[in-house]
């Protein structure tokens, strides 16, 4: 099969000309990490590829700059038959390759340097740094068991053998490490602690935060802190999981989705698709940490829905940009929280938080500053 050139464009679309990531790009068979994946069909479902059936379609996904979803709540698209449907969130998938390649630029690996890639994935990621920094520099790390041996063994018969651990990031995370990068969302406040513990001092951390569409990069102090910056560049990962699925999140929804409450009138901001804007969302969730976040459209219908651990829940509705009608009730009016912040960033034309400063303290409490305005999570 025919992929060096399409690889080669690949790396040509999302790395420099003098990049150290154009060669790891251009050399890594991208399509062998990546034999299955599902994909949204016409109707909205999940749908199964299978590229072996497929070379064409399965080249051009695979060396296309997208992420490609490959397991889809407890079902990985390997152990599916044809014509299964899967059901439920996302929860596994190959990140698109400029989104890995920005993490790697993030990380600022040199030669020597020890490496934890958190969220092993298709192993992807792996791969590039393996091809980089070589192999013994190299451990990657997921909750679950077949990812870690599937990547082990697609990883291997590139001739790369890295280093797989198979546990659960937010309770424990072994050995010592002189970069880490998660390309999925932490948990602010305890979840986060076992990372911190596991970067060494003057090591540099690169993370997502759950629920929040930004990366953060810091160094590690003497004192135990990471200092840094929320980088301008958005990015969305899936939420660490600590099983075999995401359990807590479409409840929340669902109650949003159909519950009765209080009217509370016509919204002021038209309805937009929340969960995929990212600096807004990131705001919700600094305001009102646990915040669950759902859109949908039927025809010119569009749907938010906001839901909250502590049963507060908002729904607005709107036929395409007219103003919504609101719903919400429960303990805190969800959806005046948000509207709050888009006013913001009506009034000032942005909003502070990307390129925000940032301190993770060893506890995994995230303060960010900007001017006066400073916000905190996981205290």
């Amino acid at each position: 099969m025919e992929w060096e050139t399409r690889a080669e464009a690949l790396a040509d679309r999302v790395t420099d000309p003098d990049s150290r990531w154009l060669a790891p790009v251009a050399r890594v068979p991208r399509h062998q990490l990546i034999p299955r994946w599902w994909e949204r069909d016409r109707d909205g479902r999940w749908a199964l590829r299978i590229g072996a059936d497929e070379p064409a379609v399965w080249l051009e996904a695979a060396y296309r700059d997208q992420s490609l979803v490959t397991r889809v709540g407890t079902l990985h698209a390997d152990h599916a038959e044809p014509g299964d449907r899967a059901e439920g969130r996302p929860t596994s998938s190959a990140t698109m390759p400029g989104l890995v390649v920005a993490m790697l630029r993030y990380a600022r690996l040199g030669d020597g340097l020890d490496l934890l890639d958190l969220g092993t994935g298709a192993g992807g990621l792996a791969a590039y740094a393996c091809t980089r920094i070589g192999a013994r520099h190299v451990t990657s790390l997921d909750v679950d068991p077949y990812l870690t041996r599937a990547a082990a063994e697609r990883l291997s018969g590139l001739g790369l053998n890295p280093r797989f651990l198979t546990l659960d990031a937010t309770k424990d995370v072994p050995g010592s490490y002189d970069r880490i990068i998660a390309t999925v969302g932490m948990p602010p406040g305890p979840g986060l602690r076992p990372l911190l513990g596991a970067l060494r001092t003057g090591g540099r951390l690169v993370t997502a935060l759950d629920r929040m569409g930004v990366i953060i990069t810091g160094w590690k102090r003497a004192d135990g802190d990471v200092t840094g910056v929320v980088e301008r560049a958005p990015a969305g990962f899936m939420s660490a999981r600590s099983g075999s699925d995401y359990v807590s999140g479409p409840g929340l929804l669902a109650i949003a989705e159909t519950a009765d409450g209080e009217t509370v009138g016509v919204g002021r901001y038209p309805v937009l698709d929340l969960p995929n804007t990212w600096e807004l969302r990131s705001l919700l969730e600094l305001a009102v940490p646990g915040t669950e976040a759902g859109f949908h459209e039927q025809g010119r219908i569009r749907t938010a829905c906001l839901a909250h651990p502590d049963g507060s829940w908002a729904r607005a509705t709107a036929e395409w940009t007219d103003p919504p009608t609101v719903h919400q009730s429960g303990p805190r009016r969800l959806w005046d929280v948000l509207e709050r912040i888009r006013t913001r960033l009506n009034t000032e034309g942005r909003l502070p938080l990307l390129g925000a400063r940032v301190r993770i303290t060893p506890d995994g409490v995230c303060h960010f500053s900007r001017g006066r305005w400073k916000a905190v999570i996981g205290a």
